[in-house]
């Protein structure tokens, strides 16, 4: 196959044909923006030559011509746009040939069997997914072979135009499959790299996505009236032409992916349906990973920095736990694919950093208030101190939340135990709640209906006080981190503004019944800990988890939502009383 993607190889005959319809709409629309000075050239000539002569043809010119410029400078005003603004880039950690030699080799080896142009460069995401990803844009666009080092693609000017699309791959990929079971993923990708050379299933990709980062710019809502009104009639022709090109360019795509998944077919066919299964195993263990896991972490001001060898010993867990495969223990003898890398722990910490900005929109650099933990500290450094932090908020919270006790004999200790705890929350149902201050909208969200956050009245109004508290919280970190000015810094081009993050966040808010039952949670921990000296650990798949006598507490949860839901203690108390736990004794708080 030759470049360009000319010829019968490319395989993708439709995906030209509605290429050719995208291009379509764009050369209507600049004949649209010519036809009114075309028609103005025509009697400004016709006058100038005499052969349209008369009031109702000079009546015309004055007319026209005025109307011709107009238009012409709001087509230039929408090209000018479209050009400036930066199409949307996925976040990736860029991989630099000498970071790995190896894993440049063997996806070159694989465009060559192929038959179809080497990516321009190799990226990490963060999730189970690859992808090509074309960063033509010049802000967006790889730095030559020359300035990358890369000697044997700078003798080779004809890869570079047009220039390849950046191969994108999940690093989750890259430490839990085997070198081969990468190469058979990987390979309808790569394959994709063919179509992607045609020069118009380029250009049409390219206007595409000039319309679509047009699009978000004339939408950005922080702009002043008169740039609003102008980036308002701009976005109307924007949104014009990109809904007349949208169908032509998802029929554009799917042809694109018909064709590299049919070239793909003769290469390690057989062993890619078996890399496919790994995927589905990978995206299962990540996620578990990153919301049962990573989450506590990120939440406590730690990221993991060793997210993607977390990830293995997940998936080894699970694979353990449910007898997935037969030869389990075989496969992991085999090369991972992380040994492409040359520094596979730095490229790991590097997208574990990412990993957090993404899903939980942690800063970009480490800090006081944001520093990486390694698993090894994990159950000091996070568990004991996310389950400390809580209990300490919880008791400043009852101080403040005070029930009346009906007698002097039934008054719980003044000190942070948990017997203090469970007093309030089965307290006489007679009593009256204690009062809840009001909090502002954005420290506190709406009731929701469905979880009345707790069971008893006094559990709803310490429900109610723990998800005021938060984001209380919460805003106050976020105000911190804008800085002196209440803002982020600004971004010094006006035509983008990517500082939205997470993107991706990994759960939504919790609900009161959820934090109350953590916070509880985290006391029974604290105490047992203090009293019978039970310990934090790590679980891969469920996260924090108590270790009372070197054995997973598993039966804790129903225990507390029994107390939530039904005001009654009786349940945990025995679980107590079996575990040797004082509920009585004081515990250290954070």
């Amino acid at each position: 196959m030759s470049v360009s993607g000319a010829g019968p190889d490319t395989g993708a005959p439709s995906a030209r044909a509605r290429a050719l319809a995208v291009l379509r709409v764009r050369s209507r629309a600049l004949a649209v923006a010519l036809l009114p000075a075309a028609a103005a050239v025509i009697l400004l000539a016709g006058g100038s030559t005499g052969h349209l002569p008369g009031p109702g043809w000079d009546l015309a010119r004055r007319i026209l011509t005025p109307v011709a410029v107009l238009v012409l400078l709001l087509a230039a005003g929408v090209a000018l746009v479209v050009a400036r603004a930066r199409p949307a880039v996925s976040p990736t950690v860029p991989i630099a040939e000498e970071a790995a030699p190896d894993l440049y080799r063997m996806v070159r080896d694989l465009a060559d069997r192929l038959g179809v142009p080497a990516p321009s460069a190799i990226a990490l995401t963060p999730d189970c997914d690859s992808w090509l990803e074309d960063r033509t844009h010049p802000a967006h666009a790889p730095p030559p072979p020359e300035e990358r080092g890369d000697t044997a693609q700078a003798g080779r000017p004809a890869r570079r135009v047009p220039a390849a699309p950046v191969l994108v791959i999940g690093s989750p990929f890259l430490w839990w499959m085997r070198v081969a079971e990468l190469r058979a993923l990987l390979a309808p990708v790569v394959a994709g790299t063919g179509p992607s050379a045609h020069p118009d299933i380029a250009a049409a990709r390219r206007f595409v996505r000039g319309l679509d980062a047009a699009v978000a710019v004339t939408s950005a809502p922080d702009r002043g009236p008169v740039s609003r009104a102008v980036l308002g009639g701009v976005g109307r022709v924007v949104r014009l032409l990109l809904h007349g090109s949208r169908v032509h360019a998802a029929e554009m795509e799917r042809g694109v992916a018909a064709a590299a998944a049919e070239r793909a077919k003769t290469v390690d066919y057989g062993l890619r349906i078996v890399a496919q299964e790994q995927v589905g195993l990978a995206y299962a263990g990540w996620d578990r990973l990153l919301t049962r896991v990573a989450l506590p972490a990120w939440r406590m001001g730690r990221w993991p920095a060793r997210l993607n060898a977390g990830v293995v010993a997940a998936l080894t867990e699970l694979s353990r736990r449910d007898r997935l495969a037969e030869g389990f223990a075989s496969r992991l003898g085999e090369r991972p694919a992380c040994d492409l890398l040359e520094e596979p722990g730095a490229v790991d910490e590097a997208t574990s950093l990412l990993a957090a900005r993404l899903f939980h929109g942690g800063p970009a650099e480490t800090g006081p208030d944001w520093s990486p933990v390694h698993w090894g500290d994990y159950p000091e450094e996070v568990v004991d101190r996310k389950w400390r932090t809580d209990a300490a908020r919880l008791h400043r919270i009852l101080d403040r939340l005070r029930v009346p006790p009906a007698d002097e004999e039934s008054r719980a200790p003044d000190g942070p135990t948990l017997a203090r705890v469970l007093t309030h929350l089965t307290a006489s149902p007679d009593l009256p709640p204690a009062p809840v201050p009001a909090v502002t909208a954005v420290e506190a969200p709406a009731p929701d209906e469905d979880d009345p956050a707790g069971g008893t009245a006094h559990g709803a109004a310490l429900a109610a006080r723990l998800t005021a508290e938060l984001a209380r919280e919460q805003a106050t970190a976020a105000t911190v981190a804008a800085g002196p000015q209440g803002s982020a810094t600004p971004d010094p081009d006006p035509l983008r503004d990517d500082r939205a993050l997470p993107l991706f966040p990994l759960q939504p808010p919790r609900t009161g019944r959820e934090l109350l039952a953590d916070h509880i949670t985290a006391m029974v921990c604290c105490a047992a800990m203090d009293t019978v000296g039970a310990a934090p650990g790590l679980d891969w798949l469920d996260g924090p988890t108590l270790l009372v006598g070197g054995a997973r507490a598993t039966d804790l949860s129903p225990q507390v939502l029994t107390l939530i839901e039904d005001g009654d203690p009786s349940d945990l108390r025995n679980w107590l009383t079996r575990q040797g736990i004082r509920p009585e004794k004081p515990v250290r708080l954070a």
